[in-house]
């Protein structure tokens, strides 16, 4: 399998480039604008086809490289239902599965960062988006974010995968790749609590100011922008 983890330094987002082999068909989760060419390089390298590309939610912090990858391949644009982006090819539902070549993602409903979270399951991975971070969680102060919703997110759904799944989340501001559910059960201190209104009283208090990107990214990837547009 084919699987790169890719970084952005200004938005501290990672991004995944997926595939069952060299030659093969492949997939992009939560790609970033400006690293379009180089993701584009990666792609022609290992010979793969790009035939889908998902946003695990509408970013704050940075605009998607989901329009553009389109615009260059031909792609298929992909986010969750309850997605406001007006670009989208391809809506899935709760626990619908997305297949490239030997490849299989299922998605799963997780809001609470925002009411348009999406987790994607991949075999022993879990791609938690914003939802769950390492020794963290995403905030759940603006586009419709819920703190109650991101417990149940948390503790009803992503904790109760398999101990030993690893979590891929779309961003880390500490040098950190990946944890595992085990990990972030017993050591995230965002998870040691008792109740969720005792995880709503965290997350409600903890005055962060918006994303300095906010105000252009969430409009741009809710439109679509390309490269030519910026």
């Amino acid at each position: 399998m084919i699987f790169e983890q890719l970084f952005d330094n200004k938005s501290s987002t990672y991004t995944y480039i997926i595939s069952s082999g060299k030659g093969r068909e492949a997939l992009i989760i939560d790609p970033v604008i400006e690293h379009t060419i180089n993701y584009l390089n990666i792609l022609e390298k290992l010979e793969l086809k790009l035939v889908k590309v998902i946003d695990t939610h509408i970013h704050a912090d940075h605009i998607t490289g989901l329009n553009e990858l389109n615009k260059k391949t031909n792609c298929t644009r992909i986010m969750g239902e309850k997605s406001k982006s007006e670009v989208i090819d391809l809506k899935i539902k709760d626990n619908e599965k997305i297949n490239i070549e030997n490849v299989e993602l299922k998605a799963i409903y997780t809001p609470g960062h925002t009411d348009c979270s999406y987790s994607f399951l991949m075999d022993d991975r879990v791609f938690t988006g914003d939802t769950l971070l390492i020794n963290g969680t995403g905030r759940t102060d603006f586009q419709n974010g819920s703190s109650h919703d991101a417990y149940n997110s948390l503790f009803n759904i992503l904790l109760k995968l398999p101990d030993k799944t690893l979590v891929y989340p779309a961003h880390d501001y500490n040098g950190k790749n990946y944890s595992t559910i085990e990990k972030e059960r017993k050591n995230n201190p965002r998870l040691q609590v008792s109740s969720a209104e005792e995880y709503a009283e965290i997350m409600d208090n903890l005055k962060l100011s918006n994303p300095k990107m906010m105000d252009v990214a969430v409009p741009a990837n809710v439109k679509g922008f390309t490269l030519d547009q910026l």
